[in-house]
């Protein structure tokens, strides 16, 4: 149970420019002092905390007092791939865990430099690079001060999501008291007023987003999503395309093709799925999955994929069936079952939609 009372002060150098400030303003000298008092009960198997309150409140300086051994404000990038400025005690399998975990789920982006990433994603790479450490607890100021709101509250939600599958702790620092209904923490510090409360009433659902699907003819919106896709940014004019939207946003690609299957004749497959990094970590993937699997349920409807995440979320849902794992077999010669030739080289796993009318 920390509590904390303590001066905080400054003494600058009485320059020519300090001194027409005290003369100016009649301030009593050149020593600035503040003085920090409150109280932080923690409850008992908290995993998620908020410090939050305006700028110039004390936020910072608190956390660095109560929480020295813990507290985060950047991390150092240097390398060309954000991947490897992971912790180097971490495996590859950790680290991309971690990545997909925190809704950082576009393998393209681990290979990238953290410079070029955008303000969402460096803020996932952020916590992911935290929960990759050793320490139980981790403190991270400024937390969500330099994204969009949007993107802000859902990243927290997708955040407590990943934290809460861990036995770490983490403490939100921020200016921005919206992300508390998605960030859903366990206690709330205000600056503003000094206060402390429990939070023991919101647990633990995210409030509700607007999510819609529409069919567009647009073929070119591809462009908007292909460097994100995870495979090829390539595009089969004749698939049939699908947009989600989320909050009055574009957040969501998928197009589907028929499938020229050598003995089934009504099966219809994915040929792409993209979320926007910024809507990632949430399941809005398999939601669109879902959704579009609906209007072909005159069709068997599947799916190909060697995405960990979606792997993983699909495995878990009761409405997709796996078919196969591993590679795809070399086809006979006069066989044309989509464009198998790149599947070969790696690991894909097929699942088919089973709340469709087909058996």
């Amino acid at each position: 149970m920390p509590s904390f009372d303590f001066i905080r002060q400054s003494k600058p150098e009485k320059t020519f420019r300090v001194a027409s400030v005290i003369g100016k303003f009649d301030l009593p000298g050149n020593h600035i002092k503040e003085r920090f008092t409150g109280e932080i009960e923690f409850p008992e198997d908290w995993q998620i905390g908020l410090i939050v309150g305006a700028s110039g409140t004390g936020k910072t300086v608190i956390s660095k007092e109560l929480f020295p051994e813990s507290y985060v404000t950047h991390f150092q990038y240097s390398s060309d791939a954000v991947i490897n400025d992971m912790p180097e005690s971490a495996t590859v399998e950790q680290i991309t865990k971690a990545f997909n975990s925190v809704g950082f789920s576009s393998p393209p982006s681990w290979l990238k430099p953290y410079s070029v990433l955008s303000g969402g994603q460096k803020m996932r790479v952020d916590l992911a690079n935290a929960m990759l450490r050793e320490g139980k607890m981790f403190v991270f100021d400024e937390f969500t001060s330099v994204v969009d709101r949007q993107v802000a509250k859902i990243g927290s939600f997708a955040m407590q999501k990943a934290i809460r599958r861990t036995k770490k702790k983490f403490i939100a620092v921020s200016c921005h008291s919206d992300v508390e209904q998605w960030l859903l923490p366990d206690w709330v510090f205000e600056t503003n007023t000094m206060t402390f409360r429990k939070t023991d009433g919101q647990k633990k659902n995210r409030p509700g987003v607007e999510f819609e699907i529409y069919r567009t003819p647009n073929k070119g919106i591809w462009k908007m999503f292909c460097k994100h896709h995870y495979l090829s940014s390539e595009h089969n004019n004749a698939a049939a395309v699908y947009v989600a939207m989320i909050n009055d946003s574009i957040a969501g690609f998928l197009s589907v093709l028929h499938f020229p299957h050598p003995i089934v004749k009504n099966m219809k497959k994915v040929h792409r799925l993209v979320i926007l990094p910024d809507y990632q970590g949430l399941g809005f993937g398999v939601l669109f999955l879902n959704q579009v699997a609906k209007l072909y349920s005159d069709f068997r409807f599947s799916i190909v994929t060697s995405s960990p995440s979606l792997v993983f979320a699909l495995k878990k849902h009761s409405e997709w069936r796996c078919l196969r794992f591993g590679r795809v077999k070399s086809q006979s010669k006069g066989t044309t079952v989509g464009n198998m030739n790149t599947s070969q080289q790696r690991i894909t796993v097929s699942f088919e939609y089973i709340g469709t009318k087909h058996e």
